[in-house]
């Protein structure tokens, strides 16, 4: 039997932070219940923001939550009542104070979360799994991922035998602690059962002690080779002859 390691968890520490940044002694599985309820509490509430993350961090008496999100505008509402009323219900639930950050993800595409249940909702929709699965990973890879893995089980199509189906495209390396992998799970609740989504995406490679997060861009790998433009005049090769050569003067005809 093969032993799967969660690629997050596989690099906390390495390349990747905690969502959870706190510590405690004696009060540690009050605070870790606590935070799994403010997680489940934000995620319902607000089940169409598309919401990828959401960090705690704990200091005293005061508890500070950010969500990352591809949908600001849903949460912060017409002049911030929203997240108001969102940050006066979780004082009441913790009776600290708390202050709730909002992070914009400007390319959802790229987080394996979102792009997970992106899939789950048009399979939902009766979509044919494989048209979501090819459609899904072109939009990714366009996006500027490296490489990306689906894989959906379950009833699929309706079958009456289940089973599992991938789409691969592009290089994912699971085992290198570089590789900026972002991974996502999701669940399509359809009439005939429940349908499992995985999604791995490959942004690159990190260079040695920088930290990705989830609405950090993808990093380049290796070092950018300066542009043609950016080199000296000097040095530019000229149009219509060798470096250096100095243009052949005008004839007689071209003169007149």
């Amino acid at each position: 039997m093969g032993h799967k390691v969660h690629p997050i968890g596989f690099r906390l520490g390495i390349i990747r932070g905690w969502q959870a940044r706190w510590y405690a002694d004696r009060d540690y599985k009050d605070l870790l219940q606590e935070d799994l309820r403010i997680r489940k509490f934000i995620f319902k509430r607000h089940a169409n923001a598309a919401i990828a993350q959401i960090d705690i961090d704990r200091s005293a008496n005061r508890v500070t939550i950010t969500i990352h999100t591809a949908k600001p505008g849903i949460i912060i509402g017409r002049s911030g009542t929203n997240v108001e009323e969102l940050r006066r219900l979780l004082e009441a639930q913790t009776g600290k104070k708390v202050q709730v950050n909002i992070m914009e993800i400007r390319n959802p595409d790229l987080v394996a979360v979102l792009v997970a249940r992106s899939i789950a909702e048009q399979i939902e929709r009766r979509v044919a799994f494989r048209r979501a699965m090819k459609l899904t990973v072109q939009r990714t890879m366009q996006a500027g991922a490296k490489g990306v893995r689906v894989a959906i089980a379950g009833r699929l199509g309706g079958a009456e035998m289940s089973r599992r189906e991938q789409e691969r495209r592009g290089q994912v390396p699971l085992q290198t602690l570089r590789a900026d992998i972002d991974f996502g799970i999701a669940e399509a609740r359809t009439t005939y059962g429940v349908i499992g989504i995985k999604v791995w995406i490959f942004k690159g490679l990190v260079k040695p002690g920088q930290m990705v997060e989830v609405t950090s861009a993808p990093p380049s790998g290796r070092a950018e080779r300066p542009r043609r433009d950016d080199r000296p005049r000097g040095d530019r090769p000229q149009r219509g002859g060798r470096p250096g050569r100095a243009p052949a003067p005008p004839s007689s005809a071209q003169q007149q």
